[in-house]
């Protein structure tokens, strides 16, 4: 094979990843590809997996364009079957591994999956629950088990290549399911051409550069990891998988591998900055660290931009897509309280309530539109259908549930969720701006705010708040001077102590836990 320019090769306007992963073979073939801490693959040993996997799967019969599941840790194995299910034409579905075991099986049902690549522990959890199984045929991550083989023993042999799938830009390219905290989540389909535009635009974001190396410590599973991974494999950077989040471990890592690009979530950073050794290590090599997922104060943005090496990039956008948009936090440091612009040919408007568009400057939901949106939810148009919204030329944009405003300049201020919004004697109230009053009291290290029903009021604000270590919090006190600084009709009602608000796998707060447990300690509540 000919040595291929990554940089050059993504300017296409669509290819194969496949290319570039053999390509690696031979341009960096000892060149560390993966790492999980347990084992590392350099590039020959990585694209070699990964043929060999995607090479099994076609002659099991994975048809162009069909799901293959994986459910685990995060793993070399996890990222080589990832992997080996796009180069076979399939669609990779990692599953999330907080899901129940009838949330999973209802996923794997619903992706269309032949194939279940799982570990040892979570087998157990599905076999032990009961639940009735999709017929899968499973193949294992860590040990083998009876009548599932261990991945290294399933693969085609040593050598093997898979055939070219053929596949075209709006073929299937990953399912990733929401998490839902009810039911089943939905599977969200990104297209192979959301994905070739999102690395062929990495160089330009930073996160795609030839050279790098980056740390994850969010899951495969979600797309927080996934798009700078892809970006990383697409132009032969050096992947460091952690399996779980540690700060210590974090900061080892980090150091000891010279990383320069990192993807984290807000508490992630947090933690980070509050870790007592944190300044005792070298980060020194960092280029660009990025974060998405949740809401990431300004106040936090600035204390990570002084301590932290490197360039900050926030990135606001959702795992449906619609509209992308990039802070760079440090070229924009007047605009911590924002999330940057709208990115990569990504367009944004709000409209009201009745879904008219709204002049630049007022406040509404938000509806985007970009190269990098979901194909559709998978076997659920009518949820695609209430997630879109129409201009007057009939093009389909996608509402993304929030709250917020657009700036002359275009920078994106964001309010708050749609569903979280409480309105309350008629004023709508945005949990946000009562969060951030909170967060600026003394010895607040956590808060959220959600509406609970209220006889009087229709809806009422009440607060949660997770006090500094070692802290006493007065909450009579601390409500009315945070009410003090709110206007009349934002006042908080209640205020609880937590000792940490409930958070998914990726750092967002789970407000209807939330708000199940202020509706049981709420009655008779007036302002």
């Amino acid at each position: 094979m000919t040595k291929i320019d990554p940089i050059a090769y993504l300017e296409q306007p669509f290819d194969h990843l496949a290319e570039l992963i053999n390509a690696h073979a031979v341009n960096q073939p000892d060149r560390i590809a993966l790492d999980d801490g347990n084992e590392q693959l350099n590039w020959r040993e990585t694209a070699a997996l990964v043929n060999r996997v995607a090479a099994q799967l076609q002659a099991d019969g994975l048809k162009k364009g069909q799901a293959v599941s994986i459910l685990g840790t995060t793993t070399i194995l996890y990222a080589i079957a990832y992997l080996g299910a796009i180069i076979a034409g399939g669609c990779a579905a990692p599953l999330t591994t907080s899901a129940t075991p009838k949330q999973l099986a209802n996923m794997m049902a619903d992706s269309g999956a032949m194939h279940l690549f799982v570990d040892s522990a979570k087998r157990a959890e599905l076999f032990e629950s009961g639940i009735d199984l999709p017929p899968l045929k499973h193949i294992m991550m860590d040990v083998a088990e009876e009548g599932a083989p261990l991945m290294h023993d399933w693969m085609a042999e040593d050598g093997a290549m898979p055939t070219d799938p053929e596949v075209g830009p709006k073929d299937p390219f990953n399912i990733i399911y929401s998490s839902g905290t009810t039911g089943t989540p939905k599977g969200i389909v990104h297209s192979r051409q959301m994905r070739w535009y999102q690395m062929a635009v990495g160089e330009n974001s930073g996160y795609g550069q030839p050279g790098q190396v980056s740390l994850f410590s969010t899951p495969l599973y979600s797309n927080t990891t996934l798009g700078i991974f892809v970006a990383t494999v697409a132009y032969g950077g050096t992947s460091i998988l952690m399996r779980k989040f540690d700060c210590q471990r974090w900061l080892e890592l980090a150091q000891e591998n010279h990383a320069t690009h990192t993807m984290l979530v807000p508490v992630q950073y947090q933690r980070l900055m509050d870790f007592d050794g944190f300044d005792d290590y070298d980060l020194s090599h960092f280029t660009h660290k990025y974060c998405t997922s949740a809401p990431f104060s300004a106040q936090l943005k600035a204390e990570v931009l002084e301590r932290m090496p490197g360039g900050l990039i926030e990135i606001y956008s959702m795992t449906e897509g619609g509209v992308v948009c990039i802070l760079l936090a440090h070229a924009f440091p007047d605009k911590l309280h924002t999330v940057g612009i709208a990115w990569g040919g990504s367009e944004v408007i709000t409209v009201d309530e009745d879904l008219n568009r709204l002049p630049t400057g007022e406040m509404g939901e938000l509806v985007g539109r970009s190269q990098t949106m979901m194909s559709g939810y998978q076997n659920q148009p009518e949820k695609t259908e209430e997630a879109s919204w129409y201009d007057e030329n009939g093009e389909r944009w996608q509402r993304m549930g929030d709250i917020g405003r657009v700036d002359e300049d275009g920078f994106i201020t964001l309010m708050g969720r749609s569903k979280d919004m409480i309105i309350s004697g008629g004023f709508n109230i945005y949990p946000r701006d009562l969060e951030e009053a909170l967060m600026l009291q003394p010895d607040v290290a956590d808060a959220a705010v959600v509406g609970v029903a209220s006889k009087q009021w229709g809806e009422t604000p009440v607060g949660f708040v997770v006090p500094e270590n070692g802290v006493s919090l007065d909450l009579e006190a601390l409500k009315a001077a945070t009410n003090a600084e709110l206007g009349k009709t934002q006042r908080l009602s209640e205020l609880h102590l937590i000792d940490e608000l409930p958070r998914s796998h990726i750092g967002k707060i789970l407000k209807t836990e939330l708000r199940d447990r202020a509706q049981r300690m709420v009655s008779g509540l007036v302002r």
